[in-house]
């Protein structure tokens, strides 16, 4: 087997979770690498697709300077069709576009949240996340470069599948999770601890989760807080839509 393999435009789209005329464009301008078929069809190699999606996915002000993890040649191809999905994610995927956050700026009542959640697990790296159909962007952060992340690579896809609190001790040990990239390569994703955020309705659309470089575990009174705030992040998502009418 090719241990770096060569995708189409179609396949790296479903990857980024982008269009595939997207694509076509980053190809065309030197984005991703790629050279073109005696078709004249685009090709590229694997190896140069996270180095592309951090440099799309990071602020502008830190898009400099990036080295590309690698990546696990079986992972990314296979790994949608791996992720559990919810009955409901149809109607799911419609709250979260209905919620108009997708996209939208930093807002301190969020970012104080994830501070919080931070702190109080001792956690390095905390997001508020919303997942859409190929993508899971992140509202709030502390510790993580990027703004979002395909989908495929998603701790929290299977948090939403959850009616509780989602926890991996130690990724490398899981069969889920030990060959994603940011177990492999930066950020080294060892343990993980996620919590669903519910909308008004009391749908799931999106997490608070917390993540750490090191295995651990956390205490009760921890992921009570987590859970806490987790509803704290929907009275401030209620908030929001009732903004908007």
């Amino acid at each position: 087997m090719d241990d770096d393999p060569i995708l189409t435009t179609t396949e790296v789209a479903r990857l980024l979770g982008v269009a595939t005329s997207t694509v076509q464009v980053w190809m065309e301008n030197g984005l991703i690498e790629s050279w073109k078929t005696p078709g004249g069809h685009r090709r590229t190699r694997q190896s140069h697709l996270l180095a592309a999606w951090l440099e799309v996915s990071a602020p502008a002000k830190k898009r400099q300077g990036r080295r590309a993890p690698p990546l696990d040649p079986e992972f990314l191809l296979d790994e949608y069709a791996r992720l559990p999905m919810r009955e409901d994610d149809a109607q799911r995927l419609v709250a979260v576009a209905s919620l108009n956050l997708i996209g939208t700026p930093p807002e301190e009542r969020f970012d104080r949240i994830v501070r919080i959640a931070s702190r109080i697990t001792r956690s390095p790296i905390a997001l508020i996340a919303f997942l859409t159909a190929e993508r899971q962007w992140f509202k709030a952060q502390v510790g993580l470069r990027v703004q979002q992340i395909p989908r495929a690579w998603s701790f929290c896809a299977y948090t939403i599948a959850e009616s509780s609190p989602f926890v991996i001790e130690n990724a490398v040990l899981d069969a889920r999770f030990r060959n994603n990239p940011l177990v492999l390569a930066d950020p080294h994703i060892r343990f993980y601890a996620g919590v669903s955020v519910c909308d008004a309705n009391g749908i799931t659309v999106g997490t608070l989760c917390v993540m750490d470089r090191e295995p651990r575990k956390l205490r009760v009174s921890e992921l009570q807080a987590l859970r806490d705030l987790g509803e704290m992040v929907g009275r401030e998502i209620f908030s929001s839509v009732a903004g908007q009418r």
